[in-house]
């Protein structure tokens, strides 16, 4: 019976300390680029799972018009560039996160099969250790449904939405006036506006 109760007070308290000595040493995966440790994902996972079943709002998909997915899609490009675009539109470099971000323009990444409610949670509340900020204090209620509806319908965006999508992240400078009046200012090749003489 002491070799029983020894070995419980030693697992009870030596475990924990060695976790924590583990975590405190510097040797635990920190980077963003490091592995998960064990456990990692099923924990934090299971608790995301948990609350978005809980909390998820419910709304029909076929309630977005085209014009909804539009303005997703304007949104979309703005804020959420970490998750890609459609193949055929301009890419921008993504920050490295851990998980990576998923690519909801690819099959793998797509979340076609969530309900709109869980995309729009996930937009508003964020996502703990993860790269996957709160829009709560950013967008309005209709943003976020907006983006939640343009993800929930990845494959199968009208050519509107896709065409806003597909928008240069920096639209090219419009050509230089050709009847500008006289001394109006004009541009130096550093960009600051000089009179003319």
């Amino acid at each position: 019976m002491n070799r029983f109760v020894w070995g419980l007070v030693v697992g009870v308290v030596a475990v924990p300390v060695l976790v924590i000595v583990y975590i405190l040493s510097g040797y635990a995966p920190a980077a963003v680029t490091d592995r998960p440790m064990p456990l990692e994902r099923l924990l934090a996972g299971g608790a995301l799972h948990a609350r978005i079943h809980r909390e998820a709002p419910k709304r029909d998909l076929a309630s977005f018009t085209t014009a909804d997915l539009v303005a997703g899609a304007q949104v979309y490009r703005r804020g959420c560039g970490c998750h890609g675009l459609p193949q055929s539109a301009e890419q921008r470099a993504r920050p490295a996160t851990f998980p990576p971000a998923p690519q909801l323009f690819t099959p793998d990444g797509n979340v076609a099969d969530d309900p709109v409610g869980v995309s729009y949670w996930k937009v508003k509340n964020g996502i703990r250790l993860t790269g996957m900020p709160s829009f709560k204090f950013v967008l309005s209620d209709e943003q976020m449904w907006q983006v939640a509806a343009l993800v929930a319908k990845a494959d199968k965006l009208p050519t509107e939405a896709l065409d806003a999508l597909k928008q240069p992240f920096f639209p090219p400078p419009p050509p230089p006036a050709a009847n500008a009046p006289a001394g109006a200012p004009t541009a130096t090749p550093g960009g600051q506006a000089k009179p003319q003489q």
